[in-house]
């Protein structure tokens, strides 16, 4: 790929790097004095060069400085990085446009990193841009088109699109309305819609069942979410009667018969065991209604309190209940990876 330039065109760089010691005129220095100073530097710009400085040379602009691709392979940033990164173009490629925004540009604005920073990360091969890894600087691309993915995350930079977590309280609708003036999860986003946002619930929890439900008005995201083929793994706390026994999580992750067909669980957790009561972790996979209910009561142990706790990889954290918060791009960018966009 050819190297880009200072106005981000490919295969015009070859001059970026060009020494500062040139003047506006393009004409080299000659050394002659004037006025008793010389143009070399030694006058008095150069001494006060030599006392910021200590040697005597100016430190060289970063716009003039290029990125270092080894800093860039260790940086942070808010997706998860990948082991190793190969350059496999899947789509059809990084397309150059005239008027767009510079990719490290658009990536400082998606709070990815510094400009800087996503400069030696795009050096380091870390950036793929409509599937095709992008190496050069200064890339203009159409944000609002663009696939960007960082380490395989896909960075999101519709400003339009909101992606919310709400703790739903015991007791509340998972509706946007109910028309038995019961209280529902509409009520809660109710100023959110009057300005105008158009958000919607990405499945339901039964009106018993507390914690994590998101909110979008990303069509495509949620359907995904919401489709069983994504397996997108949803974790619960779950108080049940009567103390679980140690083959409990075995039969769990075997399955269990239910009248709509077997389901089992991905992974079991025995948290307390208190008078007569226990205290275990679920993680599974399947949307189906009153799911975790209906297998507990299935083995004997009935639900007395349902907590969600994560879908993917959000968590609910210490959200009190009835509040929202705005996913970060760390969330968001683990979400799309989830259902393949």
């Amino acid at each position: 790929m050819a190297s880009a330039s200072r106005d981000g065109r490919p295969g015009r760089g070859e001059g970026a790097g060009r020494s500062r010691a040139s003047d506006s005129r393009g004409q080299k220095p000659t050394g002659k004095k004037t006025g008793g100073k010389s143009a070399s530097g030694q006058g008095k710009g150069g001494a006060a060069a030599q006392g910021r400085g200590g040697q005597g040379t100016r430190k060289q602009h970063r716009k003039g400085s290029r990125p270092n691709a080894e800093v860039g392979k260790i940086r942070f940033n808010n997706s998860r990085p990948a082991r190793t990164q190969k350059p496999v173009v899947d789509g059809d490629g990084a397309t150059y446009i005239a008027d767009g925004m510079r990719l490290q540009k658009v990536l400082a604005a998606a709070g990815v990193a510094s400009r800087r920073g996503a400069e030696e990360m795009i050096a380091a091969g870390r950036v793929e841009v409509d599937g095709e890894i992008v190496l050069e600087q200064g890339l203009r691309i159409d944000p609002n088109t663009a696939i960007i993915k960082v380490d395989g995350a896909r960075v999101v930079i519709d400003e339009t699109k909101q992606y919310l977590a709400l703790n739903k309280p015991k007791g509340w609708q998972s509706t946007m309305s109910d028309d038995q003036g019961r209280p529902c999860i509409g009520d809660l986003v109710a100023e959110r819609v009057m300005s105008g946002q158009r958000l919607f619930h990405v499945g339901r929890l039964d009106a018993e069942t507390e914690g994590l439900i998101l909110l979008t008005n990303d069509g495509e995201l949620a359907h995904r979410l919401m489709h069983p083929s994504f397996e997108v793994p949803k974790t619960y706390m779950a108080t049940v009667r009567g103390e679980v026994g140690r083959g409990l999580g075995r039969r769990l992750r075997e399955g269990v018969d239910l009248e709509d067909g077997p389901v089992k669980v991905d992974s079991y957790t025995q948290m307390e065991l208190y008078q007569g009561e226990s205290l275990i972790r679920l993680t599974l996979h399947e949307g189906r209604k009153h799911v975790v209910r209906r297998m507990m009561d299935a083995v004997g142990h009935p639900v007395i309190r349902l907590v969600r706790t994560d879908i993917g990889a959000v968590n609910l954290g210490t959200q009190r209940p009835g509040s929202l918060r705005a996913l970060d791009s760390k969330e968001i960018g683990a979400l799309y990876k989830a259902v393949g966009l």
